[in-house]
């Protein structure tokens, strides 16, 4: 099940988007350069460069020429920390009030947006201190960013197991009535890891909504208890970070790898660095997991919190990572943040052809390997329409021995 139902595309005043948008000469992965119209939040066509043309009937029409970027699908966003995020630079005690909650998400979002990631999964935490305020706020921010981004809320009570636990089930049933979407926490930081997952599957199979778990992975007789109670699930299960899998003797964690394979759980690994949830770093063993056939994603855990300082909540960065030293080709990195990060969110397959939803990102470059390399200059399309820009232009000062050379510059007026 999606986090949230599918809507109707809107405009930024909340009224339907019937605008009609013609992507001219784009290039795709595959090497060709084409045109794509976008109607009704979907791709209405791809045809080759200059072939295509904005209908007669759209009531409005606009035209964005991609020459010298790649087009891709765009990338999600499954593990962000947005009641957290940005306080790495604050003083004192992390502050929960529901203004400075909502701001903070609701910036961390748009950073993520503007680096490509249409939809967000922020994992926040109730109960304690801050109660259901951090939840009410997040919730406040989606709202705020309807039409820019969809944003989903996963509630994480601290304690589920024995006195304790019984407010967590309290405050956990509230936030799913609140609008949490999916439930999850971390079963580690329980004093019955078993417990707590038992608790949170069957609140969900109750609610008939999915789970997103924090864990480490590193003791494999619970992740195999896990692995069996996820597996019948019926609207899935998705564990984070995972890192310690990665410090397990290599036929221990391929062990572990099959238990979760078997049991169509969903990894999101964050090559990035650690999160709000997990304080052990590293990152989960992904070729490995890939090769026993677990579903994986890739996402972005801490921005600027004190879990990660200089976390920049860039999609296109994981891929790098996952690529340069996670040795996946640029294809199954890439695959891993978008597709692979918008089926762990329940969100339909994103293709560039025609009836698949319009959620693309177009960055300049001409290949995915370069992209994943350089990919300063980008261009956001949520629901048919572009939500955010990035323009990245790179000057020298004039040089005898580069002006004989026809070397790429980023920039608008050249290739890149």
């Amino acid at each position: 099940m999606p986090d949230s139902q599918p809507q109707p595309p809107h405009s930024s005043s909340g009224q339907t988007d019937t605008a009609t948008l013609l992507l001219r000469g784009a290039r795709l992965t595959d090497g060709r350069t084409v045109d794509v119209r976008l109607g009704g939040g979907r791709i209405e066509a791809v045809g080759t460069a200059g072939s295509l043309a904005t209908p007669a009937s759209a009531s409005r029409a606009a035209k964005v020429d991609l020459d010298g970027y790649l087009l891709l699908p765009a990338p999600a966003e499954p593990h962000a920390h947005g009641d957290t995020a940005l306080t790495a630079d604050g003083d004192g005690p992390l502050s929960y009030d529901t203004q400075e909650v909502q701001r903070r998400a609701t910036e961390a979002a748009l950073l993520q947006l503007g680096h490509g990631a249409t939809a967000l999964r922020s994992h926040v935490r109730v109960g304690d201190v801050q109660g259901l305020d951090a939840l009410a706020a997040v919730l406040q921010a989606r709202r705020a960013l309807r039409g820019l981004a969809e944003l989903t809320a996963v509630a994480m009570p601290r304690v589920l197991t024995g006195v304790a636990g019984a407010d967590g089930l309290a405050i956990l049933r509230d936030a799913v009535k609140m609008g949490a979407s999916v439930v999850g926490g971390c079963p580690d930081a329980d004093p019955d890891p078993t417990g707590y997952v038992e608790a949170v599957l069957e609140l969900a199979s109750e609610h008939g909504c999915p789970v997103d778990l924090h864990t480490d992975a590193s003791d494999p007789a619970r992740l195999a208890r896990l692995a069996a109670m996820a597996g019948g699930l019926r609207f899935g299960v998705t564990l984070g970070p995972c890192g310690g899998l990665g410090r397990l003797p290599s036929e221990v964690a391929s062990r572990a790898a099959d238990q979760l394979a078997a049991a169509g759980v969903t990894v999101v690994c964050l090559p990035q660095g650690g999160c709000g949830g997990v304080d052990r770093r590293g990152t989960a063993p992904v070729r490995m997991l890939r090769a026993a056939g677990v579903r994986i994603a890739a996402g972005s855990g801490a921005l600027r919190d004190v879990s990660n300082p200089v976390g920049r909540g860039d999609p296109l960065e994981a891929a790098y990572l996952l690529a340069s030293r996670h040795g996946l080709r640029p294809e199954d990195a890439y695959d891993a943040v978008s597709s692979g990060a918008r089926a762990a969110l329940g969100l339909p397959e994103v293709r560039v052809e025609a009836g698949f939803p319009a959620e693309l990102l177009a960055v300049r470059g001409n290949r995915l390997a370069g992209a994943l390399s350089l990919a300063y200059s980008r261009i956001v399309v949520h629901r048919g329409r572009v939500v955010a820009r990035t323009s990245a232009v790179r000057e020298y000062c004039n040089s005898a021995a580069a002006a004989g050379l026809d070397l790429p510059r980023q920039g608008r007026g050249g290739p890149s």
